[in-house]
């Protein structure tokens, strides 16, 4: 339900710092204009709980990495996304949120689970430790969906998510979690690093890529998140 001006995205941003959540919104508000968005900010859940003002929100774009909700802000959020309002983010900023709530992991479909890191003897008390050569894998049905393209697989050098789903994600992209000799797990395992969900009439994407500003700004996730964001809006 747009109002003459538009549409209208929300982005709440907040929680831990690490991922930046301020610069890494900065990045994409911008685009979200562009497309003709008007785009709220918020430090906080809070505005989940106006029902009001998120009748008239279109999209969502949630930068919030751990943190609490408020059960009257999650039932708002859920509602809003059940009438149809999309609701899109990243790494942390969606898929490690709200740890406490098994209501807001039910919503959202995968959770972050570990990072692992590189091999022990070379870790030097830096996030860099959980940096580590990957691919995210396009799956083949994926490469005519509007988010992804013509993208091909490709490669980064970041925090590898490994993610905890169900089988209501459709998942357009993978990441495979190797076996290294320092590992305790004894097969290869394979996680959604790019997923949708559809919830009533609204819309969700993730993409689990995003951990830092050089992350975002690849051209393959800066592209897929930009694609996510639109397609998941009412």
């Amino acid at each position: 339900m747009s109002d003459e001006h538009g549409r209208r995205a929300l982005v709440v941003r907040g929680g831990w710092e690490g991922h930046v959540p301020v610069e890494a919104t900065d990045l994409f508000i911008p685009f979200l204009e562009k497309q003709g968005f008007e785009v709220h900010r918020a430090e906080s859940p809070a505005p989940y709980a106006d029902p009001a003002f998120m009748s008239g929100v279109d999209l969502i774009v949630q930068c919030y990495t751990m943190g609490t909700i408020e059960p009257e802000e999650l039932r708002g959020l859920e509602a809003a996304v059940r009438a149809g309002t999309g609701l899109a983010g990243w790494h942390g900023g969606i898929a490690d949120s709200f740890r406490a709530s098994s209501d807001y992991l039910h919503l959202i479909g995968g959770q972050f689970a570990c990072h692992p890191g590189k091999d022990p003897a070379e870790r030097e008390g830096s996030p860099a430790d959980n940096f580590v050569p990957y691919t995210v894998n396009i799956l083949p049905e994926a490469s005519t969906h509007p988010i992804t393209a013509g993208i091909a697989d490709f490669d980064l050098v970041t925090e590898q998510y490994w993610v905890l789903a169900d089988d209501y994600v459709d998942v357009l992209a993978t990441t495979t979690q190797k076996v290294r000799p320092w590992d305790p797990w004894h097969r290869e395992v394979t996680s959604p690093a790019i997923w949708t969900r559809l919830w009533g009439d609204g819309k969700i994407f993730v993409a689990t890529p995003g951990h830092s500003l050089d992350v975002l700004n690849d051209d393959n996730v800066r592209t897929i998140i930009e694609r996510g964001m639109l397609w998941a809006s009412r």
